[in-house]
């Protein structure tokens, strides 16, 4: 070896001696005060946090956690455990943990092609992100009407088609099943993706299969304000493996997910430009709790509904809510449609009066973006910035879409939404208290109501 390569070698020996006898000891990253700060956030009085930290203090924290799913030293992370139950819950080839149900839906329409030029069937009650991340992808929501489940109606969903369609969106609003069997069957006649939202009803089932399982794509929130979930976070499920890559890419642009990350593309749509949703450690290990939670919870909240069902009479001047499926929903909401809103504020008032907690949005509600007429950053078709694409795009132009929102475009979604009277139902309600809710609401409507055996009944009678 050369005299001068022989020096710099033993220059680096030197310098790794030098390294290994280093003294200087940091903290961790990630140590004991981020942990209490954790346990700080459930409310724990501050003589429980001091117990807490005598105790952690007792072991040495070492490097600290790394919370993400990559280059974990755990054997599986929370996040890669919480993707493998919900592949055995739902029964689906892949899944993907994401920072929330946007995210989902973000990633599912650009795997399944949305873009300039096109269009997506969405409904026309349910949150704005539905329609919302239509437009973030690129295309252009179209909004059907629903029927009295407040789902989308399957009977007007052809006549919304066009050459510039690419995918169907139904929506489960707070728990409800929306008749995916006829959804599909459109679908696949005229060869469109469905994208199923169900935010507000995971767990749910259509004739005895998960909803999120029977489209190409099911997309769900886990997060604080949904059926499960502590923060914020989604999930998105496929058994398509083409699909699931392209999501996979739309939801992590760095390319960790791939076997060879820098690689070339595989395929030929692989790899595009995407984004990063990926879900952290601390959110995937609060999920992989309440995921395991979850078939008890639609169960008791299933079963709450139904016991209050069950005692109740039908009357002239009361529409109960379409069930698609009792024993498949949720049930965390029980509504029904008075026939005029003067009678509406009166069984909500006298609800409300006797301890039953309920609401009607009424004809002179604030805007609501569960509300397609009301969704403004959709129906005034604004830009982000200018020029943009989306409505304005000349690939959509000249494909022949113009599109505009206007008030009355899908009426039932507007009288119902607006008169619907909303009672949010309690999964620990016990039998005695589902007896005493029920007989609350028999003594309101049968003082402002009429009797009448022969009007459509609370529970599907086929």
């Amino acid at each position: 070896m050369p005299q001068n390569r022989t020096g710099e070698r033993e220059a680096l020996e030197g310098s790794l001696k030098a390294v290994t006898r280093m003294e200087g000891k940091g903290k961790p990253k990630l140590g004991v005060d981020e942990f209490l700060s954790i346990a700080d956030r459930f409310g724990f009085s501050k003589e429980t946090l001091r117990k807490i930290r005598e105790a952690v203090l007792e072991e040495d924290p070492g490097e600290g956690p790394f919370l993400v799913n990559y280059y974990t030293d755990l054997k599986e992370s929370k996040v890669a455990k919480f993707e493998r139950l919900a592949r055995e819950f739902f029964g689906v080839k892949y899944a993907l943990a994401v920072t929330s149900g946007t995210a989902a839906l973000h990633c599912a329409y650009v795997a399944a092609g949305v873009g300039p030029g096109t269009e997506v069937i969405c409904p026309a009650i349910g949150f704005m992100a539905t329609a919302s991340s239509v437009v973030l992808a690129g295309g252009v929501p179209i909004f059907c009407d629903v029927d009295h489940s407040m789902a989308m109606d399957p009977t007007k969903i052809e006549n919304l088609i066009t050459p510039r369609t690419v995918a169907i969106a139904p929506t489960g609003v707070l728990g409800n099943v929306y008749e995916i069997d006829s959804i599909m069957k459109i679908a696949r006649k005229q060869k469109l993706r469905v994208i199923e939202d169900c935010a507000q009803s995971c767990g749910t089932r259509f004739k005895g299969r998960l909803l999120g399982t029977q489209g190409d794509i099911g997309c769900f929130s886990v997060s604080a304000y949904k059926i499960i979930g502590g923060g914020e976070g989604g999930l998105i499920v496929t058994d398509n493996r083409r699909l699931f890559e392209r999501i996979q890419q739309m939801a992590e642009c760095g390319g960790l997910w791939r076997p060879e990350r820098f690689a070339p593309p595989r395929w030929e749509g692989e790899l595009f430009c995407g984004t990063n949703y990926r879900m952290s450690e601390l959110e995937a290990a609060i999920n992989v709790v309440q995921i395991k939670k979850l078939r008890a919870t639609v169960k008791r909240f299933n079963s709450v509904r139904s016991r209050i069902l069950k005692r109740l009479n039908t009357y002239q001047e009361i529409l109960p809510q379409k069930i698609n499926d009792l024993e498949g929903e949720i049930g965390y909401m029980l509504r029904f449609y008075p026939e005029s809103f003067e009678l509406g504020w009166k069984l909500v008032n006298a609800l409300n009066k006797i301890g039953i907690p309920c609401s009607m949005e009424g004809p002179d509600a604030p805007p609501n973006w569960h509300l397609a007429s009301e969704m403004f950053p959709v129906t005034l078709k604004p830009a982000a910035t200018d020029p943009s694409c989306s409505f304005h795009c000349p690939h959509y132009l000249e494909a022949g879409g113009k599109v505009e929102y206007r008030k009355g475009d899908c009426p039932l979604a507007e009288d119902l939404f607006k008169r619907s009277i909303n009672l949010p139902l309690n999964q620990w309600m016990t039998a005695t208290d589902c007896r005493n809710v029920a007989s609350g609401i028999e003594q309101v409507l049968s003082t402002h109501c009429t009797p009448d055996p022969n009007a459509i009944p609370w529970i599907p009678t086929s």
